[in-house]
């Protein structure tokens, strides 16, 4: 079987997992389905219906309840990918006589991205109780059109201070909730931002190390090894200069490990990039993942019970204090007696 063959089969079997992912967050109603409902539709006509209920009881079973799975994925992938780069990359180009403290940097990061990772899955991200609520209605003021005063959660049976939310996967309330991240097992809130932040960073700096050095390692081997100026015989004994889809087909033969391990760590880094941008961009203007989406409902103008007469007011962000402040939010975050105020 030829490279385009295993290609187009991994593509085949890639799509087949999105489509069945994104049929069940359309029948969730979920805000990234509701783009793709189209899609799902089609789909939903030729995938079988044990298979959709199948996938949609193993996927609630994944993402709304705590487990340990996506831990052992994390860590799994992390072993594969460095594992890899340690046994034929690092060597290779250290034969080469790349510099130490040029392939030295991604196992240095490594070791910061475990920490934080460490610190983000055990750190309490501010579970609010019964004993503690009093304190942390004191941190926040409520804005009155996302955060109600006197909202009560009647699970938790508690008052919910403004910016907090109860997590179903938890079945908590957490202080300055920003979302629920199964990779660490944990919610993100007021008191381990900052690790995830640190932690979602140099993640992606890993990955963005990696692919640097993989690459350059490849496009070494094909300039000392002068393959652009080569040629080769097709099927039909026709000759032909070397081409870009003929040179990643080689290399990909070659060193089949390594280009696979190179193209999972691009596309890594583009996904953690993008969202990197997001969460830093959430953190300049003191929002979390859940006040955004949210705020997404307000782009009309809506009525605030505060207001006398009914009067329509847009939504604001009233807790971004400008850049450094928000900032220093993130990094010392609001104790349960210190109290926000409103601009």
């Amino acid at each position: 079987m030829d490279f385009l063959s295993l290609f187009i089969i991994y593509l085949l079997l890639v799509l087949a997992c999105v489509v069945l992912v994104c049929i069940y967050l359309g029948r969730k109603q979920s805000f990234p389905a509701r783009g793709l409902s189209c899609i799902t539709q089609v789909f939903s006509f030729i995938i079988p219906t044990w298979l959709q209920r199948a996938t949609k009881r193993m996927l609630h079973r994944l993402f709304h309840t705590r487990s340990c799975l996506f831990i052992v994925l994390h860590l799994a992938l992390q072993v594969a990918v460095y594992g890899e780069y340690t046994w034929e990359v690092f060597g290779y180009c250290q034969e080469l006589e790349f510099s130490t403290h040029y392939l030295l940097l991604p196992y240095l990061l490594l070791a910061v991205n475990m920490g934080f990772f460490i610190l983000c899955s055990v750190t309490n991200p501010g579970t609010i109780m019964q004993s503690n609520q009093k304190s942390f209605l004191k941190a926040y003021a409520y804005d009155g059109v996302m955060f109600q005063k006197s909202t009560m959660c009647h699970t938790c049976n508690v008052e919910k201070p403004a910016r907090s939310k109860h997590c179903s996967v938890c079945n908590r309330c957490v202080h300055r909730f920003d979302h629920h991240c199964v990779w660490v097992n944990n919610c993100i809130g007021a008191f381990n931002t900052r690790y995830f932040l640190i932690y979602l960073f140099t993640l992606t700096a890993m990955a963005a190390d990696i692919a640097v050095v993989t690459a350059g390692f490849l496009i070494q081997i094909v300039l000392l090894s002068n393959l652009m100026l080569g040629s080769y015989i097709d099927d039909e004994g026709q000759e032909h200069t070397v081409e870009i889809p003929f040179l990643i087909q080689h290399l990909f033969l070659t060193f089949p490990r390594i280009v696979f391990m190179l193209g999972f760590v691009i596309v890594l880094f583009l996904v953690l990039g993008a969202y990197c941008c997001f969460i830093l961009y959430l953190t300049l203007t003191n929002q979390t993942s859940n006040e955004w989406y949210k705020s997404r409902r307000y782009k009309c103008s809506y009525c605030r019970a505060v207001q006398p007469h009914d009067r329509h007011v847009v939504y604001r962000n009233v807790y971004s204090q400008g850049v450094w402040v928000n900032l220093k939010e993130i990094f010392k975050p609001l104790t349960s007696s210190e109290k926000k105020k409103k601009t």
